[in-house]
């Protein structure tokens, strides 16, 4: 996979500097981007090719020639959905963005052609009950629920091993056998799978604790209740090039008050808002930790993700967020649930 960063050059830059960069990248593209990485447009070799023909030179700056609404992807984008584009419309290359339009990644069509293994580990938390989905879950661990074609689980390691992940410790508690039984070593996934088997209940990040060894990169972290088509690779590189000690997904989230809200003061109204929305930024149930976490995770007791990522910041570490923008779905009550067997069709293969 070759290094996206060196496609990016400012709106200054002229079309012998854009040639260069072309040529350094190996990518047959240059993205044009200001201060802030927001994406200007796109120029290839064709493009300058077309603009020397038209008399341009060499020495004109590249918004002449660039386009300047280029197709993008975004940032949580299936990649078989994004693959499906880029051989519908021809196209090669193909910059990803975030919310804001700033360039995180470019695709080559290479880059689908072979996926590179990935050697960090991925933990999946499979051990929870699942109360809230009542009778779903009497008889069967809730990550066995079926939604779709097959057991949730199996979508989302599925998904991992599509991102070149390889091997994967599934942290089991409750109904424990079932999913054993059912995914054994992992090698009818082509994957290879390891047990943390909780004796008790140990939260969300208890489990941990059971590695039978430290890691020696920094791992991925989800929960086994999340239908979601979220790159993981991506976040793991985020996290790694940002130096971080942890990094937490997450979402924004809003919430409608069903009420008009009176702001007051000294028994006088000073104004009505009516039906106010309130948004704030939620965790997303995944997370990249570095192996240096694991020892801040006790062995005697049940551990939740907020209590680790609250003593790294008690201790001065570096901790971040990472958004997420694309399809994600908890499913915690029934009517997740209902919901997520009707999209399963439209966003899984």
């Amino acid at each position: 996979m070759k290094d996206w960063r060196r496609t990016l050059i400012g709106p200054e830059a002229t079309l012998r500097e854009a040639l260069a960069a072309i040529d350094r990248s190996g990518s047959q593209i240059v993205l044009v981007v200001d201060h802030a990485n927001h994406l200007l447009g796109t120029l290839s070799d064709g493009d300058v090719r077309r603009g020397l023909l038209r008399g341009l030179d060499l020495d004109t700056t590249v918004t002449a020639a660039m386009h300047t609404t280029p197709t993008c992807a975004h940032v949580g984008e299936d990649r078989q959905s994004i693959l499906a584009s880029m051989r519908r419309l021809g196209f090669h290359q193909i910059p990803v963005v975030d919310s804001s339009r700033n360039v995180v990644n470019l695709y080559l069509l290479e880059d689908f052609l072979t996926t590179p293994t990935r050697d960090e580990w991925v933990v999946i938390m499979a051990g929870g009950k699942g109360s809230r989905l009542q009778s779903l879950t009497r008889d069967t661990p809730k990550p066995m629920l079926r939604v779709g074609t097959r057991p949730l689980l199996e979508t989302i390691l599925m998904g991992c091993a599509d991102r070149g992940f390889r091997r994967f410790y599934l942290a089991v508690n409750y109904l424990a056998a079932q999913i054993e039984s059912y995914f054994g070593d992992g090698r009818g996934l082509g994957i290879e799978i390891c047990y943390l088997r909780e004796e008790q209940r140990r939260g969300t990040a208890g489990a941990l604790s059971l590695f039978p060894e430290r890691p020696t990169l920094p791992f991925v972290v989800t929960n086994a209740d999340l239908l979601t088509k979220h790159d993981f690779a991506h976040m793991l590189d985020g996290h790694v090039e940002s130096r971080a000690e942890a990094t937490m997904a997450v979402r924004e989230y809003e919430m409608q008050v069903p009420f008009g809200v009176v702001r007051e003061r000294d028994g006088g109204i000073e104004a009505i808002e009516e039906k106010p929305v309130q948004r704030f930024v939620v965790s997303a149930g995944m997370y990249v930790l570095s192996p240096s976490c694991v020892d801040v995770v006790p062995a005697d007791r049940p551990f939740d993700m907020p209590e680790l990522f609250s003593a790294l910041v008690r201790a001065g570490k570096r901790t971040r967020c990472h958004y997420v923008d694309g399809y994600w779905l908890d499913i915690g009550q029934l009517t997740d649930f209902e919901r997520a067997n009707l999209e399963f069709p439209e966003n899984f293969r």
